[in-house]
């Protein structure tokens, strides 16, 4: 079973006592319930800090994405779907449930990205780029979409990923637009899981070990912030709330010379 911390414990129970008032009902929990509760959080939360945290996840890095693609045939629809996922997720910092679903019969066009969220624009540079409208996204206001930006890059490029995706996989504009077909011809969304092994085996092969879908999203704000872009500009573009993603870039100690060695003195 999995755990959960000690503050994520404390927002269950205010969503619990925010769904009850507002559905004209009492409070589901007294005042002296409530200082009970705090006393036994405040001991469990002693036993946590008494226990070591698990390692962070590392972030993926262009040279783990140039070994992906190296690895994938860009031919096959399955691959050529992975290929566009992995590059979206890098360079538009995005949470892996965004680009994928937990199973095949769990695509929701409400929720999940189709193909006609997706349009390509020209910047004020005349530089192309396709903006992503996602229909649900973790930190947009309910019923509000929220969008990422995906410019042209020098490799790896993510309106390059895309294109060939939709040619190798064409589909209708209401299908999954992260989808493969299946040689019978059925268009299937891709599953989290599935893309993952895919990944995932391609990198303990290449002695990098397993990674996860966040990590993919993490080595995108870590490379940004290795290339010195401004971390108000890797905020905005992630759709972080505050800057507390600097948290958990894992890549800072690998960068940290390019910010703060050889300096003068």
């Amino acid at each position: 079973m999995d755990t959960i911390s000690i503050t994520t414990t404390k927002k269950y129970l205010s969503a619990i006592r925010a769904w009850h008032l507002a559905q004209g009902w009492p409070a589901p929990l007294s005042d002296e319930d409530h200082k009970l509760i705090n006393v036994l959080l405040r001991g469990l939360q002693n036993i946590q800090r008494g226990k070591q945290s698990q390692p962070p996840r590392p972030p993926v890095t262009i040279p783990m994405l140039a070994i992906l693609r190296r690895a994938l045939n860009p031919q096959n629809p399955f691959d050529a779907c992975v290929w566009a996922t992995a590059t979206c997720t890098f360079w538009g910092m995005m949470r892996f449930g965004e680009v994928s679903v937990k199973s095949r019969g769990a695509f929701d066009s409400v929720l999940h990205l189709k193909r006609s969220d997706c349009f390509l624009g020209t910047d004020i540079d005349g530089k192309s780029f396709i903006r992503l409208d996602l229909p649900s996204a973790k930190t947009a206001v309910p019923g509000k979409t929220q969008s990422v930006y995906l410019p042209t890059q020098c490799s790896h490029c993510p309106l390059e990923a895309l294109k060939d995706l939709f040619t190798v996989v064409p589909a209708a504009d209401s299908d999954p637009l992260f989808s493969w077909r299946e040689p019978s011809g059925i268009i299937r969304p891709l599953v989290k899981s599935a893309a993952l092994d895919r990944i995932n085996n391609v990198f303990l092969a290449n002695g990098w070990g397993t990674t996860f879908g966040h990590s993919i999203r993490i080595g995108g704000a870590s490379f940004f912030l290795a290339q010195k872009v401004n971390p108000e500009i890797i905020r905005l573009a992630g759709r972080w709330k505050s800057l507390v993603y600097e948290a958990y870039i894992r890549a800072f100690e690998l960068t940290a010379s390019r910010h703060m060695g050889n300096m003068i003195v």
